[in-house]
């Protein structure tokens, strides 16, 4: 990326770790199939057991129960086809293509829960807003995608059948991630052919990304244990305080919920959000206007809609994700370029 630009885009993507670029690289060199039993196929073999290793550790999981797919929407639809779960209007499309959309949502981003979650799938962190659920025992499947790597996690302790990551949204390459299950619990292959991964999901598997993942998993545990995430948190009350204190109007969404520390989902009624990401993209910031896992589609919010807010309002949001990499220039820098803009556009309405 060129100095002049910054990134504020860490939800939707992460930069690769240099771990990770290392133990690619290394993955690189070592030729055999892992499903081969000579001394190659061996070899990759350990590599991807190593791997499963550093993310079961950072995960607080057992290695036997990760499944390596070849990305969260994957293992969304290898725990959710074919079962009949209930999910809420704030969940991201890959879980909402499978689920009843009946549970509720309150105007801080809560879903609100029934007695028995058994037949449920609720989101650890919100991928737009960063508003943390609170996950009941006995959930059937949480998508922990945006929370694994920012916050301390331990899956085997959390009660929930199963749950899923990916890679990339913790400084690994995309095309990896992974499906998480409780002890004991399996699940049928909806890609079926030679059988790797304990039988869960055929196909050879990805070395070069899953020691990208090891590595990337092994090197968000030691930012999590160094209070780098307590450092970005600071950088966002930066930057949310700029903006309030430029314009009124503003709303940022969840604010009196307990949200990842990196996110700030910022609506201001009457500038859409779709403009606001070319200007500040011209202005030298990636920033976007909501998930982006929707093929380059701008549209309103459907995770502001289902907490209540108007298409008006909906329109009118984005997103700001800060990282380890983020400093305290790049945030000052992007409140004054947002602020002039908002300048322009009022002044051009009066």
């Amino acid at each position: 990326m060129r100095r002049d630009r910054a990134y504020l885009d860490w939800n939707a993507t992460t930069p690769l770790r240099p771990e990770a670029r290392a133990a690619m690289i290394a993955a690189m060199d070592v030729a055999g199939n892992p499903s081969s039993v000579h001394a190659e196929g061996r070899a990759a073999k350990a590599l991807v057991e190593r791997a499963r290793g550093q993310i079961a550790e950072a995960l607080g999981a057992m290695a036997a129960d990760i499944v390596f797919v070849s990305g969260s929407t994957e293992a969304a639809a290898l725990a959710l086809e074919g079962r009949d779960l209930l999910c809420s209007g704030v969940e991201h499309d890959a879980v909402r293509a499978w689920c009843r959309e009946d549970l509720s949502v309150d105007g801080c981003g809560k879903v609100q829960m029934p007695a028995d979650p058994g037949g449920c799938t609720l989101q650890l962190a919100n991928s737009e807003t960063g508003v943390i659920q609170d996950l009941p025992q006995g959930l059937a499947v949480s998508d922990l995608t945006q929370g694994f790597g920012k916050m301390p996690l331990g899956f085997d302790w959390m009660g929930i059948d199963m749950g899923f990551i990916s890679a990339h949204k913790l400084g690994g390459p995309k095309g990896i991630g992974a499906l998480v299950l409780r002890r004991g619990l399996d699940v049928t292959a909806r890609i079926k052919g030679g059988g790797q991964e304990m039988g869960r999901r055929s196909g050879t598997e990805n070395v070069i990304g899953i020691m990208g993942f090891g590595a990337a998993a092994q090197a968000a545990q030691r930012d999590l244990a160094d209070g780098v995430w307590e450092k970005v948190f600071e950088l966002r009350k930066i930057l949310e305080s700029g903006l309030a204190s430029e314009n009124t109007s503003t709303i940022f969404v969840g604010k009196d919920s307990a949200r990842l520390p990196n996110t700030s989902m910022i609506a201001t009624p009457g500038w859409k959000g779709e403009t606001q990401v070319m200007q500040m993209d011209l202005a030298g910031f990636a920033i976007s206007a909501g998930s982006a896992c929707s093929s380059g589609k701008v549209k309103a919010s459907h995770v502001l809609t289902a907490m209540g807010y108007d298409e008006e309002t909906a329109a009118s949001a984005i997103r700001v994700s800060l990282g380890p990499e983020t400093n305290e220039d790049q945030v000052l820098r992007f409140v004054e370029a947002w602020s002039a803009q908002n300048r322009r556009r009022l002044a051009r309405a009066s």
